[in-house]
């Protein structure tokens, strides 16, 4: 992709997961106009130096793709959507325009490796199935407990881990391995 509209935040977007956003920011406003209009994803990226708002931020190397899944205005310059988490990307180049937005020339990563959850994982599987019985609207359709990846990803998104845990959490092109790391995780949590 050469010319992907990226949006730094102090957040971490996993594939699959479900992302709530305030944009009030007139640069932001037009992206996710320019998006919803051409029903075309921008890019979420965890800040590596800045902040969110002013100046354009550094952003991290790696981010997801987001699509505008909802939207509402219900005050006048304050836009709230949800982004869904699309395909993980790497950026090769990047570059601000005058009013600070960011573009980059990005390229996808492969999909991830997925695998069953095997049956020493299964406590994960259960432990999400339990999370979303208590509040189904924070976890997305379709809802996959049987895949390393997805399940990985969402207890990872729910951890209460520093930022930049969160984003090799997100790197990792192996669900298996990032299951094992979050299940890891929790073990430790509990002891």
């Amino acid at each position: 992709m050469t010319d992907l509209p990226l949006f730094p935040l102090n957040t971490v977007l996993f594939p699959g997961g479900r992302l709530p956003l305030r944009i009030f920011e007139r640069r932001y406003m037009d992206m996710a106009s320019a998006c919803l209009r051409e029903d075309a994803p921008f890019g979420v990226c965890l800040i590596r130096e800045g902040t969110e708002v002013g100046e354009a931020a550094i952003p991290e190397p790696v981010g997801c793709l987001a699509h505008i899944v909802e939207w509402d205005m219900q005050q006048l310059g304050v836009l709230h959507v949800i982004v869904r988490g699309g395909r993980r990307f790497r950026i090769t180049e990047r570059r601000a325009q005058a009013d600070q937005l960011l573009r980059a020339t990005v390229e996808l990563l492969p999909e991830e490796d997925d695998a069953p959850v095997p049956d020493s994982l299964n406590a994960c599987a259960k432990l999400l199935e339990r999370a979303i019985a208590q509040a189904p609207e924070l976890v997305p359709e379709p809802r996959k407990l049987d895949s390393c990846v997805w399940v990985g990803a969402r207890i990872a998104e729910a951890l209460p881990l520093p930022l930049a845990a969160k984003q090799q959490l997100m790197e990792m092109s192996d669900g298996l391995a990032r299951l094992e790391e979050v299940h890891r995780l929790l073990q430790g949590a509990a002891a």
